[in-house]
This record gives C-alpha cells, structure tokens and sequence, in this order.
C-alpha cells in the first residue's frame, strides 16, 4: 500500500483570537523580486462563517503566481545554459529517455565522483597540515574523512566562528580551568553570543565548530547567535541545505546530460610513445598522474572529458595539453586552443608548432583579431574544410563565422580571463566536446565543481627540478624601493617586468625609469598597442635587447622568459588574488632565485579585501600553492554566478566552511533525495465539483471543445506545458470566469501531483488525505523547503499516512482553493529534489 500524506492541524492556541466569524485573507509572501508565493492566514471573524474566497482578486490568483514561479526558474535554467524543453517531465514522458538503472548509474557515478574531489582536495589542502582538528589524521590517506571544522588554537581573538548547534559568535580566548569534581586543569574556549558567553571544552569545540567566512568581502556577520533560543539558527541552517540541495541537483542534471552524450573513445596510439619522448624533462609524479588521467579520459571512456588541469606557471601544464592534442588529431579530429590575450596565443603556437612540426601531416594555424580580412577569411575556409587541424587563437574563435569540419577537442587555458559572454559560449561547446582546461588559479566556479567532484581534476602541485620559491615583496611604494630593485637585477644580468592596473601612468612611470636608466632599453607593451608594434616590442624583450618591460597586466599569462626574475607590481591593490599570482609567475622560470615587488601607496587605505590578497599572498609563497590561492580567492571574492543563478545569502547564512561540509553531506546521502513522479493519467482527485461554464464565455472561445481537451493535453504532458497553455489562454481571452479556474484549478492539482508523487487526494469528514510514494527523507526535505511555517506545522510524516484535519468544513470551492495552495508549496521544493 503506498504511504499517505496527513497534515496535521494547527492547534487552537496558536490561532489569533478575535469575536468575529473565521474568514480567509491572503498573504503574499515574497521569495524574491520576481516571485512570490501566496499563502492563507486565519483571521478571526467568527466560529460558524466563512466569507467567500475572491479567487477573482488580484491579490489571491494563485494559477499566476504558480505561473510566475515556474517561468522564472525555467528561464533561469535557459539563462544559465541548463535549459531544458521539458522543465518537470513526468514519468510518461520520460521514461523512454530515462530509465532507473541510468539514473541509480550516474548518482553511484556522482558519488564516486566526489570521492575523486576530495582526494584532490587532501592532496592540495592537507599536505602540509598534520594532524589538525576534524582535518583528518595528516597521514594523506585518501580513505580519512575530510572536514572544514578548525583547530581552535589557530583562531585570533575577534575571528567569527559558526557553532554547528548554536550559530555564528566571536572567538575570545582558550584559557585553561578547573571543571567541577577535578583537579585536573583543561582548556576551554570562550566564545561570545548575543547573549552571553559560551565556555567550551577544546575537545568539545573542535566537533563543532568552522571558521565563519563570508562568500563576498564583508567580513561580519549580520548577527550573532543566541545562545538561549536557537531557533533562528536552526533556521538558516535549514535554508542553506535547501539552497546547497538545489544546488546539487541542478548540477547533477547537467552531469546527467554529459554522461548521456556518447562518442567513441580514441584509439590508444603506438606513435604517443614517441611524441611522449620529445619532452626534454624528466615528468613530475604529478605530470605523470595527469597524463595517465587525460589518457584514460580519451582513450577509455564513452563520455565527453571535461578535466581541470591546476598547476603553477611552469609546472608541465602545457606538455599534458599537448599530448591531448596528439591524441585527437592523429585520429582524424580537429582541436582548437582557446587563450585570453594574443600574447599567450602565440606563446602557444610556437611551443605547439615547434613540437608538432615532425609531423608534417598535422597543420597548426593562429588566429587573432589583427590579422587582415583577407587573411582572416582564408582561415574560415581552412577551418571549415578541415585543412588545419590545430587552431589556436583567443576569443575570435568564438565567432560565429568560425566553423569547424569535426572539431573534437576544447583547450581553454586561463579560463578566469575571459568575459562572461566568452565563458556562455565555451559552456555551450562542452555539451559536446572534450574539453582540458589549464589553470595556475582557477576561478572559484571552476575550482569549486572540481572539489565537488562534479568536474574531474588533476592537480600538478609538484616543482620542476632546481625550480625555487619566488621571493615576494610587499611594502608601500617609493621611488627608492623601485629604483633598488632594478639595479639589483640589473646588476646580475637580468631583465625586468614593470607592471600597472591600467594603461594610464604607463607613459609617467616610462619617463622616471628613461630618466633614472639614460642607457637602457625601456619599452612599453600594452593591449592598444598595433598588433605588429605589440609583437615585435615582445620578440625584442625576449631576445634580450630590451631590459624592463613597462606594461599592463597583458604579461600575466603566457610569457617565458629565462632571463627575467625581477618583476615589480604598482597598485597592487587594483589586482585581483588570481591575477597577482599569475603575474608573479611570470619570474622564477629558471634556477635563479626571483624577486616580486608588489607596492600599493598606503597600508591604511587598503580595502578589507586587499588587506586578505596581501595576507593571502604572503601566506602562499612556497611553489605548488594556486589551488590553495583559488580557494582563497573564494573566500575572498566570493563564489559568484556559481551555479547560474545569482549569490543569495543561503551561504552567508552558514559561512562557507560549514556550507562545503553540508555539500559533501549533500552529495554522500544524494540517492535519499530522490522524487519519482507518477504519471498524470493514475492521479485520482476525489473532489465532487464540476461547473458549467456559461454560455457568454463559451460563445467568446473560438473552439470551446479543443481548448478544454488542449488543457487536459497540457496538463498531461508536464507542468511547463500547462503553465504556457494558461498563459496563452488569458493572453487571448483574458481572464478565466469562475467556472473555468475550477477547470484550471483541478488539473494544476492533479499536475502538481503526479509531479511531486501524489496518487490520490481525497476527503475524510475535516481530514484531507493524500496517498504518496514519497521516502521520508523526501518528506523531510520538502517540508524545510517550504516557505509558510504554518504549513510547515502542519505536515507530519507517519509511516503511510498523513492527514490535513481542518478545523472547520470548508465549502468545496475554497476546499480546492486550500489544496492549491498546500500543493503549490509542495510544488516549490522540487528543485531541490531529483526528479526521475
């Protein structure tokens, strides 16, 4: 027998008193600027009427504020290139698509996935830290469980800390005393509430207790925790599980639909053995696990590789690239090598052409926005006609006049610089190719799918042989401090990185250096520089001949140059973390020991978030550290359009340590969290209400009998369908009489239902029965997503039963009106909720 949905009614004592007949008013209670959800309240009007529900008014037309929130998140999805036709499919209509034994394939594959990501998440994060509380036990077994939590002996007075139990307070002290009954003195930590303070065992408060980070750069909290009422607390803690639970299934969705794209995997080729042999290094233990991991990605599996490949400048990300790239195009398939500037992309096309160049039958071409039209127009037609089997380039790739004959590989490298347009549209090239994408910092999104597990990753953390530490710098600028380092470097033959926020201040800070170097070549390398003035500035500073380099942040990426280890950075502070780090990067290419001078102009007007990329900077010195930078960077400014929606304060709510750890709760428990719908035609609806519509209205429709069947159609179909239909009929015909909406009314009912699971709602005396397939746990989640407490109250989960007991009888239409609504916000929590 399947189990029964009761909704338990709400006390008496809870009702507002009043002498006056019980009446219904709507409240409209609203989630955001967009949507809003309608909800009733009881107010006091008197024991044995009821006024009659105005389902006319503005106010209380539930079907448009369904419709409203089903639009949204369906053009949210679109937006965010997760758009799918069918927004809820039932099970009708995709059980052909979709079969259990696919869906319970891909949530083991999930799983299995984050198990990947916190390995890799240990190996960057833990290989240092021994032994730190809830870190696991330090000895780098990938088996040990993974926490967030702190060591409360690495906490500052004044630091914000989330109390998993409590909420967020701020950390005072570990001071030692006497408990009771001992003689024995233990460390406590004293932690300050709003009201009062907490005195915790160390022991005990390493159990509990996260670093509070806020996912933007305000530091503070928006309020302190109680530590005598904590139901506010467990409130938002419940809105950031149902915010990371969405989240999860929204990803798991396009996990989905990648793992559901086939294409034959690629010939293990004898001849890689050789190209492997070119590199004239001796492959890390690092390198040598990426290659393996790209090797089996191409050549082992059926699915589209969508691999991260995190590692500092000069660590060997290039060389895993390139024998993707071998891969692919030995077998017949283009590939293209996606840069953010034209000086990394012709870095990239000499490093790839002098390798490929022993394979005459493998054309590399470059492509950029300086070249000429006629130019240009050659290589749409070589692309197009498969003449060039390596393109590299930068955006103008992108272009819509680019077509590709059988393009098979994505290389994106750096992918933080690039627009957010450019980012739409290699997001929209990944749902049907292999894409590598390297990065020494990669953006907080990125980084953040590969912790999850939802991306695969493979971390390069270990230095090249003779490889040392760049020595970082930070101080407030002087002309004395800059024209000191130069000389340094200078002195030692080297050469020199002069860099700027912006193109103003270039021409002044070329004139001090021409004035303070007379007999010095001093060039200046910008982005509005003429392409050929640009290239051949770069070819000369390569060569040598010239001795510092004043440019923008145009060097951060893609320049190797043995020769210079000294780079001094203005205004560091109009920098973002990830930049900061890549520009360092570019010294410390050789054996030499290498200086970044990084100067703002005064420590007292930096911004908080300036002060943490300095902290942060300082922090992560040694080699090997960008991931442990990018997760920094997270903390610092922020997650993002993460997931294509925009940041809400769910993770403000908890913090961004305890938010991962739920994550990775979510994730692991990801199978409970599963609804099955029942298809539309079983739902029965046991609600004796069948109006006539009036002959005025009938006459106004153009076809009365196919406009009521393609409602049913609608219905039957899934939700999207149904909402669209009732759009387009008011559209047409403005709104419905009454008689119509009860039409309505009953068939969102029954939508909704085989939606969420329902099979059949009936009447029982006061009682409302629904009788469902949902888990408990599908239950549990449901009911802390939605949004009316008083709703909220009322359900409670008992084995196969449930009952809704109302408190007085209602008539039929406002019976109807009462299970709308309490479907609707059923409704809500689906997104939060697997759906197959």
């Amino acid at each position: 027998m399947s189990p029964t949905l009761i909704i338990k009614p709400l006390p008496f004592s809870l009702l507002p008193r009043h002498p006056f007949p019980f009446r219904l008013r709507t409240i409209r209670i609203h989630r955001n600027p967009t949507t809003s959800i309608t909800a009733f309240s009881a107010i006091a009007t008197g024991p044995d009427r009821i006024t009659r529900f105005d389902s006319h008014d503005s106010d209380s037309d539930l079907i448009s504020t369904f419709n409203d929130r089903v639009l949204t998140e369906h053009f949210a999805k679109r937006n965010s290139g997760r758009y799918k036709p069918d927004l809820e499919p039932d099970s009708e209509s995709s059980s052909g698509s979709v079969t259990d034994e696919e869906v319970d394939k891909y949530i083991q594959l999930v799983k299995q996935q984050q198990q990947r990501g916190l390995r890799e998440l240990k190996r960057g994060r833990l290989r240092n830290n021994t032994n730190t509380s809830g870190g696991g036990n330090g000895n780098g077994n990938a088996d040990v469980a993974f926490s967030y939590k702190v060591d409360p002996f690495t906490l500052e007075e004044g630091d914000y800390v989330v109390h998993k139990k409590v909420g967020i307070g701020r950390f005072m002290s570990i001071r030692p005393s006497i408990p009771e009954g001992s003689l024995t003195p233990i460390d406590y930590v004293y932690i300050q509430y709003a009201d009062g303070v907490a005195k915790l065992p160390v022991k005990q408060a390493s159990k509990f207790l996260y670093r509070y980070n806020l996912p933007n750069e305000s530091g503070a909290p928006r309020g302190l925790g109680r530590l005598k009422d904590t139901s506010v607390w467990e409130k938002r803690k419940i809105k950031g599980k149902v915010a990371i639970q969405r989240m999860v299934v929204d990803l798991m969705e396009v996990y989905l639909n990648r793992l559901r794209l086939k294409r034959p995997p690629y010939p293990k080729n004898p001849a890689m053995a050789e190209f492997a042999s070119q590199f004239p290094y001796e492959p890390t233990p690092d390198q040598k696990q990426a290659f393996i991991d790209v090797e089996k990605d191409l050549t082992e599996r059926e699915t589209p590789m969508d691999r991260l490949i995190c590692g500092d400048v000069g660590f060997g990300k290039t060389e895993v690239a390139q024998r993707a790239l071998f891969y692919v195009v030995s077998s017949g398939k283009q590939a293209m090598v996606l840069a953010p500037t034209i000086v990394l992309a012709k870095q990239h096309f000499s490093v790839i052409s002098e390798r490929f160049s022993k394979y005459p039958n493998i054309r590399v071409g470059l492509m950029s926005r300086f070249q000429t039209r006629s130019e240009r127009e050659e290589y749409f037609h070589l692309i197009q006609n498969g003449e060039l089997d390596i393109i590299i380039g930068t955006h103008s790739l992108l272009g819509s006049r680019v077509t590709y004959d059988k393009l098979g590989l994505l290389i994106v490298d750096e992918e933080q610089r690039f627009g957010v347009k450019q980012k739409e549209m290699i997001a929209s090239l990944k749902t049907s190719l292999d894409v590598l994408t390297l990065s020494a910092t990669p953006i907080p999104r990125t980084l953040y799918l590969a912790l999850t597990g939802f991306r695969d990753c493979s971390l390069i953390t270990t230095p090249p042989p003779q490889r040392v530490p760049i020595k970082t710098h930070l101080s407030e600028y002087s002309e004395e401090k800059v024209i000191a380092a130069i000389k340094y470097e200078l002195d030692r033959g080297g050469q020199v990185f002069y860099v700027l926020p912006r193109i103003q201040g270039l021409e002044e800070v070329m004139s001090f250096l021409e004035k303070t170097f007379p007999d010095l070549e001093i060039a200046l390398a910008h982005g509005q520089l003429y392409s050929k003035r640009l290239e051949k500035t770069m070819a000369r500073f390569v060569d040598g001949e010239i001795k510092i380099l004043v440019s923008t942040n145009i060097v951060e990426s893609g320049l190797d140059i043995q020769n210079a280890n000294t780079i001094i950075i203005q205004d560091f502070q109009l920098f973002g973390l990830a930049q900061l780090y890549q520009l360092r990067g570019r010294v410390g290419r050789s054996n030499k020991e290498a200086h970044a001078h990084l100067f703002y102009p005064n420590k007292l007007l930096l911004s908080p978030a300036a002060q943490k990329r300095l902290e942060a900077l300082e922090e992560c010195g040694d080699l090997g550290q960008g991931l442990q930078l990018a997760e920094r960077d997270m903390t610092i400014r922020g997650f993002g359009n993460i997931f294509g929606v925009q940041q809400t304060g769910d993770i403000g709510n908890v913090g961004i340590d305890l938010f991962f750890e739920m994550l990775f709760e979510s994730l692991s428990t990801v199978d409970v969290h599963r609804a099955r719908p029942v298809p539309y035609k079983s739902v029965k609806l046991e609600l004796d209400m069948n109006p006539r519509l009036s002959s005025e209205y009938i006459n106004n429709l153009d076809n009365p009998i196919e406009i009521i069947k393609g409602a049913e159609k609608a219905a039957a179909k899934d939700t999207c369908s149904l909402v669209q239909f009732t759009v387009d009929l008011r559209r047409q015909y403005g709104k419905e009489p009454y008689a119509m909406e009860v039409l309505l009314k009953k068939l969102y009912v029954k939508r909704m239902a085989a939606d969420i699971g329902i099979t059949r709602i009936y009447i029982s005396g006061k009682t409302v029965v629904m009788m469902t397939n949902m888990s408990e746990q599908v239950f549990k989640m449901i009911r802390d997503a939605m949004l009316s407490d008083v709703h909220r109250n009322m359900l409670v989960f008992e084995g196969d039963e449930i009952k809704a007991e109302l408190l007085i009888d209602l008539p039929k239409d406002q019976l109807l009106t009462w299970i709308f609504q309490l479907l609707a916000e059923l409704h809500s929590a689906l997104p939060a909720l697997i759906r197959y």
